[in-house]
C-alpha cells in the first residue's frame, strides 16, 4: 500500500498552483518546468481535477488554471479522490473476498487503516500544505541572506585589513 506518482503529483502541482494562483492563471508548463513533471501527465491531472472542481481554466493568452475554491476549504483527500488514487491497505479492494472468497482474518485491520488515512488526508488542507512550503521557502531565504551578509561583511574586512 503506497501513493503512487498520480497522487503525489496531484498534490505538488496543487500546491504550486495555490502558491502562484494569487496573481491569476497559472500555466501548466510552468507548473511542469518547476516540479518536474511531464507536461502531458499534467494535462491528465488537471482534466481530473476540472472534472471535480477543484480547478478552473481559462482558455486563451495568458490563461491557465486556478482554483476552483479556496485552498482552505480543499482538502487533500478532495485531490487524491479526484484523479482516482485509490488508497487501499486491503487485498480484495472492500470487497472482503481476501482469501478464495472469504474475508482474511485482517481484513478489519487494513479497512480500518484505510478509513484512518482518508480521515487524515481529509484534515489536512492545500492551504495548511501552502503555509507549510511559504515557511520553509521563507526560512531558506532567511538563511540565504545570512550567509550573503557574512560574507558580504568577510569581503569588506578582507578590503580594509
Amino acid at each position: 500500500m503506497r501513493l503512487t506518482t498520480k497522487g503525489r503529483f496531484a498534490v505538488t502541482a496543487m500546491i504550486d498552483l495555490a502558491l502562484r494562483g494569487h496573481d491569476g492563471p497559472v500555466a501548466l508548463a510552468g507548473i511542469s518546468e518547476r516540479q518536474k513533471i511531464s507536461l502531458s501527465y499534467l494535462e491528465q491531472l488537471f482534466g481530473k481535477l476540472r472534472r471535480h472542481n477543484l480547478v478552473e481554466s481559462v482558455r486563451g493568452p495568458g490563461g491557465g488554471y486556478s482554483l476552483a475554491r479556496p485552498a482552505a476549504g480543499i482538502s487533500i483527500a478532495d485531490i487524491i479522490r479526484a484523479v482516482d488514487e485509490p488508497l487501499d491497505a486491503t487485498q480484495c479492494h472492500g470487497r472482503e473476498n481476501c482469501q478464495e472468497d472469504h474475508r482474511c482474518m485482517t481484513h478489519d485491520l487494513w479497512a480500518t487503516l484505510n478509513d484512518k488515512m482518508y480521515e487524515y488526508l481529509t484534515s489536512v488542507s492545500l492551504d495548511s500544505l501552502v503555509s507549510n512550503e511559504r515557511k520553509s521557502v521563507g526560512a531558506t531565504a532567511v538563511v540565504s541572506d545570512q550567509r550573503r551578509n557574512v560574507r558580504t561583511l568577510r569581503e569588506e574586512a578582507a578590503l580594509t585589513a
